[in-house]
């Protein structure tokens, strides 16, 4: 059984900022009815931090998850590069800059890592998530359900992870 982790960041309070972690409020209560479920995790923050690659220990598969001003409609996917960016010294980090530390914590490669950002629009303070947001993270919902109900679809969405 593939052990997925689901990591949704934004700030609830910011309009469609709320996305990442809406999603993973979302996938969280499905997962009490999906036996096959079992062994993967969820979590939410306000942002990424270096503490964060401690979370993705014991883990085959990471998803991050996020509202994006410059994503495709209603959402982009791709794969995730461990590399030192100009976030990599900050307290809110890029996905690739958390997988870059996890690398230098633990000597080894990061499990396979995945960016499914969701498009949005409206992040004023206080703001509710947009109906085009709520309309983009149903769809978005779907691919996740679908990737963890299978993990393996992976590869059909982006092509092998790995070259033997």
């Amino acid at each position: 059984m593939s052990r997925v982790l689901v990591l949704g960041w934004g700030n609830p309070s910011r309009g469609d900022d709320a996305l990442g972690p809406e999603l993973v409020r979302r996938l969280e209560a499905l997962a009490t009815d999906r036996p096959g479920w079992r062994g993967h995790g969820f979590l939410t923050d306000f942002q990424l931090q270096p503490e964060h690659a401690l979370d993705l220990e014991e883990r085959d598969l990471l998803l991050f998850a996020d509202a994006a001003v410059s994503a495709s409609v209603p959402y982009s996917f791709s794969r995730l590069q461990a590399e030192r960016d100009g976030t990599f010294t900050s307290h809110a980090m890029s996905p690739s800059a958390v997988l870059a530390v996890y690398r230098q914590v633990f000597g080894r490669e990061p499990p396979d890592a995945y960016l499914l950002a969701i498009r949005g629009e409206a992040f004023e303070l206080g703001a509710p998530m947009s109906a085009a947001a709520k309309r983009r993270l149903e769809a978005a919902l779907a691919l996740a359900v679908e990737l963890l109900d299978a993990p393996d679809v992976v590869h059909r969405l982006v092509g092998p992870t790995r070259v033997a």
